[in-house]
């Protein structure tokens, strides 16, 4: 079948936005000789940290870094217990078992595709020690629960924000909605570096624990005395100066999602068997992904695939059923149902009126 556009142009799933500004400011950095660690990371550290209104924010190379170094600043150790999602990428379960923890699974929630509170009470021992909630595609967990459930069992809530920057819940900005938040700068990232993470919290102690896990470590203001064990998980100059013009270009861009996520449900609300994102009241959701559940996902894939649109499963198979998690089928059925439903297809802000219109045609196709 012809594309829709009659051109033969592709509509890409994702876009990446850069600019000249930020082929200048690399530019900058390549001349100043200064490529490593400087004062490009500790700008970008101190203005990421204003946006989501955390007293520190930490840069390190990569979102799984980020949460790494979470897990580590808050005492998660050998045999300990941490809750979280099976349906999300696998970055966030594997540095729990960096650190010796144990990783405890809990299903989500259909609508949300969030981690589901009601079902973590079952979950906690005496072990456990934290829960990482997933802000899956862009929006915000139900922290008012979360947190309910973390004062009453003395849990720390690990916040993995690596797709919801400048999302919101409650009025208050993604990044400060747990104890300590966790970034991916990602390529494809709605804030993007090509590589690169953040860690955020208001507690004095974490973000200096955070700074020596980064840094073999070490403490920045004593060099060559090694307090523990660390990594190199530092950031460049050369990425901490890219997301310094990303940062400006985010409200921007973080609003034509939003736009065009609107665009998209108001098209597709009435499509049989193909049932739009849902959006949890009192949250702000930024759409890293627009993620439709489709009753027939083959067919619906195939049309898009016909039309030159891009689209992509994101999960296709839950964390508990690869060999490595050690699970089996029925463990997690909703979390298993999704992945066979889930399909999600371009928002980003490149798009053209004329683009979210062929997508949606696609889609009733």
């Amino acid at each position: 079948m012809a594309s829709l556009s009659g051109d033969g142009s592709v509509i890409n799933l994702s876009k990446i936005q850069i600019g000249i500004e930020e082929k200048i400011m690399v530019k900058r950095v390549l001349d100043s000789g200064m490529l490593a660690q400087g004062r490009r990371v500790k700008e970008f550290e101190e203005k990421f940290a204003k946006l989501c209104g955390t007293k520190y924010a930490i840069a390190v190379n990569s979102g799984t870094a980020a949460i790494h170094c979470a897990l580590y600043a808050i005492g998660i150790k050998k045999d300990d217990e941490v809750i979280t999602i099976p349906f999300t990428f696998v970055a966030t379960a594997n540095p729990i078992l960096m650190q010796g923890g144990k990783i405890v699974f809990v299903d989500v929630d259909e609508k949300t595709f969030n981690i589901d509170p009601k079902q973590i009470e079952s979950k906690i021992t005496n072990r456990t020690k934290a829960i990482i909630a997933v802000n899956l595609y862009g929006q915000p967990a139900n922290y008012k629960a979360l947190r309910t459930i973390a004062n009453k069992y003395n849990l720390k809530i690990v916040e993995d924000a690596c797709q919801s920057h400048m999302a919101e819940y409650d009025g208050k900005m993604s990044g400060n909605l747990g104890n300590i938040g966790c970034f991916s700068f990602y390529a494809t990232k709605n804030l993007c570096c090509g590589e690169g993470g953040m860690i955020t919290t208001n507690n004095a102690e974490w973000a200096e624990q955070c700074k020596r896990f980064r840094h073999h470590g070490q403490s920045e203001k004593t060099k060559y005395e090694y307090h523990d064990l660390g990594y190199n998980y530092r950031m460049t100059d050369l990425t901490a100066s890219i997301g310094l013009i990303q940062l400006e270009r985010l409200p921007l861009l973080t609003n034509r999602r939003i736009i065009n996520a609107g665009t998209l449900t108001e098209g597709l609300k009435d499509v049989k068997g193909v049932t739009p994102p849902y959006q949890m009241i009192g949250t702000k959701h930024v759409f890293h992904q627009y993620t439709l559940k489709c009753k027939d996902r083959d067919k619906v894939q195939e049309s898009l695939k016909e039309h030159d649109i891009q689209s992509g499963i994101y999960y296709p198979k839950p964390l508990h059923l690869h060999p490595f998690f050690k699970g089996k089928d029925g463990d997690f059925p909703v979390s298993e149902r999704l992945a066979k439903e889930v399909l999600s297809i371009p928002v980003h802000p490149s798009l053209t009126d004329k683009d979210l219109k062929l997508i949606i045609e696609a889609v009733k196709k």
